[in-house]
């Protein structure tokens, strides 16, 4: 391993780097947009979305139920927590739910995730689509967040908005701001009142009215709620076991307003609520005891676990004197201005203040007051999120995972700036862009100063120290600014341990989170493309291989309960929190740039599997305003139902699931550099328009329910090679004609075939792709399979939550195929029966009980639908007679068959396995058997 480059080092290399990329900008959207250079280490490019229109078929039906949802969401609901964070007004909306606000999941710690998810959701709509709605919802989103981050950068400003009087100061709920007032507010009163309106909009407890003391044992303060939810006043000198304090007798509603009071006197305290006395006591204590204390603050508490108070105040009083309760019930209809108390001798603040910081104290003291925010101001202006910095600081010091105090704020951060890049990308937007390079300039601000050993610690903390697919997007981002800190800013992510230990091919994925670090390898693609360094490429490369196939479920989905096990342990790993959908978002985005670099056909195999499977399996089929309806784990135990609204929403696979709903054809098509080169990935029906060629491909297929495709070139003539991925499943006679006469040559299976030519307008390609009715056994269990008919993976749909057992050999066919033991259903295309019941394709997003594995269950020996009579024996290893039979398939006739059954035969009665009498049983049963070819 080289020796890590200095700070110094990195900007020399990341300004060598900018100046040698050429950057570019070309039409990416519907209209001119920029667009993102291709890296000169991509030996293939990819088309735009735009460039390539989904024809009718799954793919055009999942992703219409997607565009509507974003059509008709309401933004303002995603803005509210960026909004409420500035402390501006959320204009009524109200968050999402689930991890999308305050009261979600750990705090709401990963607020701000899914508005990314969503800016990137609109992004691919409108660069797909090219309907102006989706620019339009991105508009405004980027208007928000600029307004977002102008009001971070400065001074909180008073929220004004209708109070019991005039008006009133709202205090968002997560904007974490309150009221300061100057020391020595209390001065040396014997005896005091005070009084404040309040309209509380949260129900947390121990939420402060107003608190002034010096930390925990020097203090008296006024809560809206104590532990049993009603109104506290407490005064102490020596912390909590000291206080002496009067409790209300109910709670106070909420989004209502209230007058509260407090009365000390004489060695008595009144607590009153909207003018009636609710609790009295002796308080032998008085203010003066409590000295000049340095906090003195209206919604915030002493107490740094509390939470800050949300809601509006308006009228709060304090007089250097016990109002009688004639006063204080005056106070429920008049301003203290116009009542007979006056206004508070002490403080007296109207929050009649629209604008600023400031709220002007109308006592003859002129104790004015400033409006701040708890975790104080942004460390570089170009700070944006849904919540305080605090969450990126803690982190620095943290030395395990507590996803309570501090939820993966790099993640959320990626999704944040993905989502900027790709409205800008799509809509040219200059101040998306300008968003999403702040963001960069200010994590380059802090980590830049961290020592590296504080950085790898902090990258490997689990969940707290996820960052997502950062990497890849600040690459992205420095291939537009050409900043040499932005290149910089992707190398401080290096967590060295993991990648040295993968770039040296030792696997060490055992145990880890799989979608903490599934996204890394592809940031590290990006990390290449950009420096050149070859330790990149190799750790992403065989990252891969220790994913598939040895970490992979059928479906292509990988991880339980979103970690790893071991290689080969995928029958053990089967549960109900299986195939986290996130982990194929990121693993099909890193097969994808790996084709770039090298063309291994593995990797578009792979891409076709958990596309055609997961990823269309984990949408569910079916419209929703208020949900994109996306699985978050898809488990993979008998009878499983799907479910569709995991956590109450708006999770990390939600946001996932909404791009990848709106990007299915982003790797139908690539061309080589040159353009030399048409690859044909997928069988998708789709048009790609080929700008640089001047032609047209129209792919016509009702694939995967349809056995191939048929490619019309269109416009005038191109030179070039087409190239047409084989299946490497696709072992049944895969073949090709132009224009009706057959292309000779021999298609591989887990190859490309090429058919190269001049191509003019009206040629016709068609690809015949036959399927054919497979298992794939587990690695750890051979006996556990699951069911493909060609790319799709076949559930059988049951309740039963025991495994189901089935055997496949009864009437297989010679070449193979199992499929004549299946029933097929009339009008249905890739729907079965088999012993009474269905087998439906794993894409079809429904609530049925799946069986996506079954057991496999062979017990007599049967050909062509006749049985033998003769039990099945098996080897130690679990390969039965009949397995071994088949695994000489195909077969050219009868006779081929019959020699093989005989050949097994008298090899497993040699090995005493099979009696010599069964063994003739054998035979003569296939002899006598009729078989489907």
């Amino acid at each position: 391993m080289a020796a890590p480059l200095s700070r110094r080092g990195l900007l020399r290399t990341a300004m060598a780097t900018a100046a040698a990329s050429g950057l570019s900008y070309a039409s990416a959207g519907p209209s001119a947009a920029a667009a993102l250079p291709a890296p000169s280490s991509w030996t293939l490019r990819p088309f735009d979305l735009k460039d390539v229109t989904l024809g009718p078929g799954i793919f055009a039906t999942k992703r219409r139920f997607m565009l509507d949802h974003g059509r008709g969401y309401d933004v303002d609901r995603l803005l509210q927590v960026f909004r409420a964070n500035a402390g501006l007004s959320t204009r009524g909306a109200v968050a999402p739910g689930g991890w999308e606000g305050l009261d979600g999941e750990a705090n709401g710690n990963l607020r701000g995730h899914y508005t990314g998810h969503f800016l990137t959701m609109l992004a691919q709509s409108y660069g797909s689509t090219g309907d102006q709605v989706y620019a339009d919802r991105i508009r405004s989103m980027v208007d928000a967040l600029t307004e977002v981050r102008s009001a971070l950068r400065t001074s909180p400003s008073v929220l004004g908005v209708p109070g019991r009087f005039g008006t009133a100061a709202e205090n968002v709920r997560g904007s974490y701001q309150y009221v300061d007032l100057p020391a020595g507010v209390l001065g040396d009163a014997r005896a005091v009142t005070l009084s404040a309106w309040v309209k509380p909009t949260h129900h947390a407890d121990w939420a402060r009215v107003l608190d002034f003391g010096d930390g925990t044992t020097r203090y008296l303060y006024l809560a809206a709620r104590n532990a049993n939810g009603t109104p506290r006043f407490a005064l102490t000198t020596s912390g909590a076991p000291g206080e002496q304090g009067l409790d209300g007798d109910e709670q106070l509603p909420l989004d209502r307003w209230s007058h509260l009071a407090v009365t000390i006197g004489g060695g008595t305290g009144v607590l009153y609520v909207n003018g009636s006395a609710v609790a009295h006591g002796a308080i032998t204590l008085d203010p003066a005891a409590l000295g000049t204390v340095r906090n003195n603050w209206l919604g915030r508490s002493n107490y740094p676990g509390d939470p800050v108070f949300a809601g509006a105040f308006d009228e709060f009083n304090m007089w250097a004197r016990a109002l009688t309760a004639g006063e204080i019930a005056e106070l429920q209809d008049h301003r203290a201005a116009d009542s007979p108390a006056g206004r508070g001798d002490l403080v007296s603040y109207a929050f009649d203040e629209t604008t600023g910081p400031t709220f002007a104290d109308g006592s003859p003291r002129a104790l004015h007051a400033t409006l701040r925010r708890t975790w104080g101001a942004p460390s570089h202006p170009g700070f944006l999120a849904a919540y305080p910095e605090t969450q990126f600081i803690t982190l620095e010091s943290m030395t395990s995972s507590d996803y309570g105090v501090v939820w993966a704020p790099y993640y959320t951060a990626h999704k944040i700036l993905r989502g900027l890049l790709d409205a800008h990308l799509y809509t040219d937007d200059p101040r998306a862009l300008d968003l999403a390079s702040g963001l960069c300039d200010w994590m380059y601000s802090r980590l830049s100063r961290l020592p590296a050993s504080t950085l790898q610690r902090m990258w490997g903390i689990f969940s707290s120290g996820e960052f997502g697919g950062l990497v890849e997007a600040v690459c992205d981002l420095h291939a537009l600014t050409g900043k040499p800190e932005h290149l910089a800013l992707a190398r401080l992510f290096d967590l060295d341990s993991l990648i040295d230990a993968c770039a040296a091919n030792r696997d060490v994925l055992d145990g880890l989170h799989a979608n903490q670090h599934i996204p890394i390898f592809t940031g590290l693609l990006r990390l290449h493309d950009a420096t050149g360094e070859a330790r990149y490429l190799a750790a992403a490369k065989n990252f891969w291989d220790m994913v598939v196939p040895t970490r992979m479920y059928g479906i292509g989905g990988t991880s339980t309960g979103e970690f790893w096990r071991g290689r080969g342990s995928v029958a053990g790993t089967i549960s109900a929190t299986t195939a986290e959908s996130c982990c194929a978002y990121n693993m099909l985005k890193l097969s994808r740039l790996l084709f770039f670099h090298e063309q291994d056909p593995k990797y578009m195999d792979y891409y076709e599997r958990a596309l055609y499977n997961q990823v269309l399996g984990s949408k569910q089929d079916t419209a929703d305003a208020e949900k994109p309806l996306v699985t978050y784990f898809i488990g993979l135990t008998p009878g499983h139902v799907r479910d569709y609204t995991p956590k109450a929403g708006t999770t990390c696979c939600e946001g996932t699931g909404m791009e990848s709903a709106t990007k299915y054809q982003d790797s139908v098509y690539f061309r080589k550099a040159d353009d030399s080169v048409l690859y044909v990935n997928l069988y998708s029906a789709s048009t790609l328009t080929w700008a640089e060629r001047g032609i047209t491909v129209t792919q016509t297929t009702d694939y995967p329910r349809e056995q191939g495709s048929t490619l019309t070139i269109g416009g005038g003539s191109a030179a070039f090679e087409l190239r047409l991925r084989v299946p490497s499943w696709a072992d049944a006679g895969f073949q090709v004609t132009v224009n009706g006469t057959a292309v000779q040559g021999k298609p591989l299976p887990g190859s490309y075939f090429a058919v190269s030519r001049t191509w003019r307008g009206g040629d016709i390609v068609r690809v015949r792709v036959p399927f054919r009715l497979r298992v794939e056994p587990t690695p750890d269990d051979p006996a556990l399979q699951s069911l493909f008919h060609g790319p799709v993976n076949l559930v059988a749909r049951s309740a039963s939550t025991s495994p189901l057992r089935f055997g496949l050999y009864r009437n297989a066919a010679l070449s193979g195929d199992l499929l004549p033991t299946l029933t097929p259903v009339r009008g249905e295309p890739l729907h079965h029966t088999l012993d009474g019941v269905e087998f439906a394709p794993f894409f079809e997003g429904t609530e049925d009980p799946t069986h996506a594995y079954f057991r496999r269950d062979e017990p007599r020996i049967a050909f062509g639908n006749t049985g033998s009579g003769v039990a099945n024996p098996s080897r130690p290893d679990g390969t039965t007679f009949l397995d071994e039979v088949w695994a000489g398939a195909p077969f050219r006739d009868k006779g081929a068959l019959v020699s093989r059954v005989r050949s097994t035969v008298d090899a497993w009665v040699s090995a005493g396995l099979l009696g010599r009498n069964e063994g003739r049983t054998v035979v003569r049963t296939a002899q006598s058997a009729s078989y489907t070819p």
